[in-house]
């Protein structure tokens, strides 16, 4: 089932006459992981953005289902339709790994009863215990870092789930463990999975790589 799509999508600044992006057309499908690549430059980044509802494309659409991006509540579709996982994890230091997803889950003003519990099965999804789920971030190693980001982007069952370098900072066996967890979250829950990457590793486990051009 077709989830997103991008139609002739272009960006440039607001303050320059270069783009970005130029004439994007894609359609990204649920139940399927895709990686985005490109050299430094070529609007990876700024994809995810538009594809988020964090900026707005110069010129095109791109679709929710059938909405268009520019007719809906853009905060409402971040906290509900779309998970963010961030490189750098962006996960806040003072808290442990539970407490941090259910501060997901407040923001979304999710309906759950049991939000901790919630927090310690999504936790236990991605293969940490709640023992790890009840430390504080800067206890945890990179890998553990990257598995709590996961679990907080699902913390409010969105469809699609878009990455930004998810394993850029880990080495290649905990890249590889990653890699299986999105991989089972797009085959048995049937999210849609978007990683913007440099690995080839990564990309040869996708089902479909997008390469973008810097444009010229």
């Amino acid at each position: 089932m077709k989830i997103l799509k991008l139609e002739n999508v272009s960006y440039k600044y607001a303050d320059g006459n270069e783009y970005v992006l130029k004439d994007i057309n894609f359609e990204f499908y649920k139940g399927k992981t895709y990686a985005v690549k490109g050299r430094s430059g070529s609007g990876k980044t700024t994809l995810l953005s538009l594809i988020s509802g964090l900026e707005k494309c110069s010129e095109g659409n791109i679709y929710f289902g059938e909405k268009n991006l520019k007719n809906i509540d853009l905060d409402r579709y971040r906290s509900n339709n779309i998970g963010i996982v961030f490189q750098s994890f962006n996960l806040l230091p003072h808290l442990t790994g539970i407490e941090n997803i259910i501060l997901s889950m407040d923001i979304s003003k999710v309906n759950i009863l049991d939000k901790r519990a919630t927090a310690i099965e999504l936790l236990k999804s991605v293969g940490l215990d709640e023992t790890i789920g009840n430390r504080r971030i800067l206890k945890l190693s990179g890998g553990e870092q990257q598995r709590v980001a996961i679990a907080r982007s699902l913390s409010y069952n969105p469809e699609i789930i878009i990455a930004d370098e998810p394993t850029g900072n880990l080495d290649h066996e905990t890249e590889n463990e990653i890699m299986k967890i999105f991989e089972r979250l797009a085959k048995v829950e049937r999210k849609c999975i978007i990683i913007v990457t440099h690995s080839k590793n990564v990309s040869q486990q996708v089902d479909n790589v997008f390469e973008l051009k810097k444009h010229k």
